[in-house]
């Protein structure tokens, strides 16, 4: 779903309570307020949509059953990974990923109504609009100025004139403020990929994909390289490869993959308990359908 078709999808966009003003059993958590991009892609679910605060609410929200599923934001082709979503799932939830939602992202300067672009002096954002927008801001030589959320800077300039904003339409279309321009990323395929975490294991499709985290023993020399290279014998498709610091200490990590398959599937199997056996530290984050 393109982000420019917000308003076509205005219905789903509720809070805690479905149309028939009914509880829903199907709560979804997500990464809040109204107006971000994670409410974007929390909307292509079906369910009652509760926005949270922060990521850690969401999958605490998740773990305690006050939600049935949670979306969260894991990473950003321009920008890369969201460290605290996966320090998270690597460290303190046991929560399963179930399905992976890759959203198109397109941000516009949003101002108050009437005001025109060479009237503003300064713009808010997240840190992560700003800085897929750097060049565009750049040669404009705003101030920049980070926020908690898309939503919240364009919540914050209302009244201020010489500020903009930089969201998305339904940003723009709750706070009653302008678009004057769009698509004002720095490259064209700005994309961000969220995920929806569950309790559950999403059953195998023909086309899954497999998160995992795991650490190596110190001081051995290659460890990396031989866990890579189960997955090479084998002619499974690595989809990202990265490392995090495990927190205990500098020069320790911990390494995040994605590839191709299914832990249900029998040589995806007979690898994780391989790579069980050769680490101190394994962890399964989710097997789940991809999305092309």
């Amino acid at each position: 779903m393109s982000p420019d078709n917000t308003s076509k999808n205005k219905k789903k966009y509720n809070s805690s309570l479905n149309y028939d003003n009914k509880p829903s059993k199907n709560i979804v958590a997500y990464f809040g307020p109204a107006g971000t991009f994670t409410e974007e892609a929390a909307s292509i679910l079906n369910g009652d949509l509760i926005a949270f605060d922060s990521i850690i609410e969401v999958l605490e929200a998740v773990k305690t059953g006050k939600a049935q599923k949670g979306v969260v934001p894991i990473e950003n082709s321009i920008e890369g990974q969201v460290g605290v979503t996966l320090d998270l799932l690597a460290q303190d939830y046991d929560l399963k990923i179930e399905k992976e939602i890759i959203l198109p992202i397109s941000h516009n300067l949003m101002v108050n109504k009437g005001i025109t672009l060479d009237e503003i002096d300064s713009v808010y954002s997240h840190a992560q609009p700003l800085a897929q927008c750097r060049i565009f801001l750049e040669k404009l030589g705003l101030i920049t100025h980070s926020t908690s959320s898309t939503a919240a800077a364009a919540k914050f300039i209302k009244g201020k004139n010489n500020a903009a904003a930089i969201g998305n339409r339904r940003a723009a279309e709750l706070y009653n403020l302008d678009i004057i321009k769009t698509d004002i990323q720095d490259f064209e395929n700005n994309s961000t990929r969220f995920i929806v975490l569950g309790n559950n294991e999403s059953q195998p499709t023909e086309n899954d994909k497999t998160s995992i985290v795991f650490s190596l023993y110190e001081d051995r020399p290659g460890g990396l390289y031989e866990i890579l290279g189960y997955f090479a014998t084998e002619n499974i498709n690595l989809t990202k490869i990265e490392s995090r610091p495990s927190k205990k200490g500098l020069g320790k990590y911990i390494f995040f993959i994605d590839f191709e398959g299914h832990c249900q599937n029998k040589v995806v199997k007979n690898i994780l308990d391989t790579i069980k056996k050769k680490t101190p530290f394994l962890k399964l984050l989710g097997s789940y359908p991809r999305q092309n």
